[in-house]
Parts: structure tokens; sequence; C-alpha cells
């Protein structure tokens, strides 16, 4: 294997390069948190019941959104590997078939949504909210279709290395679900007031505005000219769409069992008494939004890492991965040293319970704790994309999170009375083991890229991805 020499100019430009491309990506997730606190707020300011709905009905959602986003996250690394490869005019041909596999999975989505019933019951929702629950996700399950659409554009832009329209188009959504959301839920303009079906339909609506807004823009933009992605019609071709659900699905997985841990994390919190239950609400809100830093810069270094694999470059691919790795943990000591310093501060922000101020604070304390192994597990993900690794990692993930995490946490929590800490010192050793492994991953392949024994790149006229 060739010597890899570090060259700090080189260093230099990739952080520059991957910061450059995860600012727009970072804004474009805090938006979507932004439209969860809109949700609730309007919903609160309804009635407390509609609350209740909004908040269950927006957690079964969030099930159908990480799936349908998983499976989408397989359009930048096949898009960025072309476009490394000096092949962008080929991203039509994958851009063809991805829309017609986000079609395809947002009918499924739309269905199971609507069909989400048993979900509901087994969850232990209140009798009470069941009516509202269901006309929730009856109407905003129109919007599936519409979501993973948009994040198929969002997949060819980004992948193209444009990351600011994803900023833009997350932003604009943001801004039209306040009105459009008033007006649903509270019945103005003629309209009768609909609760919480008129937040599911609020969301819908702006969804597939975002999604009609972006196709505009791609369409009337010089930057996508030359692709050919609408001059002509092309039918489902199953070889190109089941190339990229085979790096989809196991992605789509990956991310409902992270999500998944953290729900169980809750429900198993919900035992413990209304006070348990708000700190660790609050905690996991605080984590949440930091964690749209190290998510931002992970897809940008999916892009950074596929565009050296298209390139040929295996030292560009190690250059792309660790710095962007290492510029994480930067970001990730930015969070964890206000979650450490400051945990009553921040808990204060959001209620004046005492109880739950303190309560809350211990939880802060440990997600200042394992910042660094949720920096790194996420980045090193982020690179394994771009390597169109997902199997692996998938693997690793289910036996991190829920061969380590879950049972560690329910073993602290209940076996040694640690309530919610036990749970969160769980989270905590899953992460870190996560971390480790994906971490360890990256590094073989890449050493692998570095010995040169990557394929070349394949045609997108024959496959809709590259091998790696």
């Amino acid at each position: 294997m060739p010597p890899f020499h570090l060259d700090r100019a080189r260093v230099s430009r990739e952080i520059g390069a991957t910061v450059r491309l995860a600012l727009p990506l970072i804004f474009a997730q805090l938006a979507a948190v932004g439209s969860n606190v809109i949700d609730a707020v309007l919903a609160g300011h309804v009635s407390a019941h509609v609350l209740g709905a909004v908040a269950v009905g927006a957690s079964i959602w969030s099930l159908a959104i990480v799936l349908g986003i998983g499976m989408m996250m397989s359009v930048p690394p096949s898009i960025s590997q072309l476009d490394g490869a000096g092949r962008r005019h080929e991203a039509g041909l994958v851009f063809h078939q991805a829309i017609w596999l986000a079609l395809g999975m947002g009918v499924v989505l739309w269905f199971a949504v609507r069909h989400a019933e048993p979900l509901i019951k087994l969850i232990g929702v209140s009798p009470g909210l069941y009516t509202d629950v269901g006309e929730f996700l009856r109407a905003i399950s129109w919007g599936a279709p519409a979501l993973t659409c948009y994040f198929a554009l969002r997949g060819l832009s980004e992948g193209l290395s444009m990351t600011r329209p994803s900023m833009y188009f997350s932003f604009g959504g943001l801004v039209l679900l306040v009105p459009l959301g008033y007006i649903f839920m509270f019945g103005k303009l003629g309209l009768p007031p609909q609760g919480a079906r008129g937040c599911g339909i609020a969301t819908a609506t702006v969804l597939w505005l975002e999604m009609l807004a972006f196709t505009l823009y791609i369409l009337c933009h010089r930057n996508y000219r030359g692709l050919g992605l609408f001059q002509h019609f092309e039918w489902p071709n199953l070889q190109r769409i089941g190339a990229l659900m085979h790096i989809g699905l196991p992605m789509a997985i990956t991310l409902l069992a992270e999500g998944g841990l953290f729900v169980a994390a809750a429900l198993l919190i919900g035992t413990m008494g209304e006070d348990m239950v708000a700190s660790h609400q609050v905690a996991l809100n605080v984590a949440a939004l930091f964690f749209m830093i190290p998510l931002g810069l992970a897809m940008a270094i999916t892009v950074r890492v596929g565009n050296a694999v298209g390139r040929g470059d295996p030292s560009g691919v190690r250059y792309a991965g660790f710095c962007g790795i290492g510029l994480t943990l930067v970001t990730q000591l930015f969070s964890a040293g206000l979650m450490l310093g400051f945990p009553h501060a921040i808990a204060s922000l959001y209620t004046h319970d005492k109880t739950v101020i303190a309560l809350a604070s211990q939880l802060l304390l440990l997600a200042g704790l394992f910042q660094f192994s949720d920096g790194i597990q996420v980045a090193s993900n982020g690179a394994l994309r771009g390597l169109k690794d997902t199997r692996v990692p998938m693997a690793i993930t289910l036996f991190a999170y829920w061969m380590v995490g879950m049972p560690v946490g329910w073993w602290l929590a209940f076996h040694l009375d640690l309530g919610a800490r036990g749970i969160w010192m769980g989270l905590i050793a899953g992460l870190s083991v996560a971390a480790v492994l994906l971490f360890a991953r990256f590094w073989i392949s890449s050493r692998r890229h570095l010995a040169g024994t990557f394929g070349p790149v394949a045609s997108a006229t024959a496959d809709a991805t590259i091998p790696s």
C-alpha cells in the first residue's frame, strides 16, 4: 500500500469545502426542527387535547419520515460519484429512477400512515385521542409522496454539491407553515376550525408546495442544465431502482433503529412519572437541536467522499472522511461545553419547575458526555455512505443500539434504580459502541481504497450506482 502523507494545505481546502457544503444543510435541518416546534405551539394554543393528538400523530409520522428519507439517501452518493467522475450528464438517468422509487415509497407510506390504528393502540394512547390522532394521520398522509419526491430532488442537488436550495426551500416551508397552520387549525378565511386534522392538512400542503417549488427551481436554474433531467420520459428500470434500494434500504433501517431507540427510551421513562417525562423531554429536545449540526456535516461528508471515489482519488477519500470527522469533533466540543457547563441555565429556558430543572440538568450532563460519540458515529456513517457502504453499518447500528444500548439502559434504570439517568447511560453506551465500530469500519475501508482495491466507475446507463 502506498504511504499516506498529510498535506496541511489539502486539509485546509477539504475543511473549507466541507463547511461550505454543510452550512446550508445544517440550516435546512434546523428548519425541519422548527416545523415541529410550530406545529406544537399552534396545537397547544388550540387546546391541550389537540396538542396531545398532534404529539402522538407526529411521533408516528416521524417513523414514515425516517423510512422515506433513509431510502432517498441513496441518491446523493450515487450522484456525487458520477459528478466526481466527470459524468454529470448521466445524473439524469439516476434521477429518473430515483423519482420512480420516491413515488413508489410515497404511496407505500401514504397507505401505512392511513392505517396506523394498530400502532396507536400498541403505544397505549388514551382512547379519547384516537379519533383526532387518526384524523391528523389521514390528513398528513397525503404529503408522503411529496416528501419522498422532495428528498429525491434534494439528493440530486446535494449530490452535485449544490446545498443552498435545500436551505432555501426548508426555510420557505417553515415560513408558509405558520399562516397555513393558523388558518386550518383555528378556522380562518371562512374555513371551519379543524384542530389536529388542520395541522395535518397544513403540513401536507407545505410539503407539496416545497416539492413543486424545488422542481420549478431545478427546471429553470442554469446549474442543472445539460443533465437530461426533464428532456425525455423514462419508464421504471427495475435494475437501477434495485441498485438504489440496495443502498437506501439499509440506511432506512439504520435510521429507524436509531429513532426506535429513542422512542423506546421515551416509553420506558414514561412509566417513571410526570417529572421524569418532562425532564427527559427537555434534555432530548436540546440534544436533538444540537444534533442537527453533525447531521448536516455528515451529509456534506457523504458528498465529499463520493466525489473522491468518483474521480478515483483514494487519498481524497481519506482526506474527505477524516477531515469531516475531525470537523465534527470540533462542533461537538462546543455543544458538549454548553451542556456540561450550563445545564441549569439551559433547562430553565424550558420550564420554571425546580424539580424538572434539577432532573433535566442531570440528563443534560449525560447528553453532554455523548456528544462526541454521537458526532463520531453520524460523521463516520456519512463517510461510509459516500463509499456506498451501508449494509455493514446497518448491522453495526442494530447491534450497538439494540444489543448494547437498550439492554444496558434497561438494566441500569430498573435493576440499579437509576431511573431516567440509567436509560441515558444506556444511550451513551450504545452510541459509543456505534462510534467506535463505524469509525473503525471507515478506517479499514479507506485503507482499502488507498491500496487501490476499488473498482472502476460504472456507467449509469448500465447501473444506477457506482460500485466501490
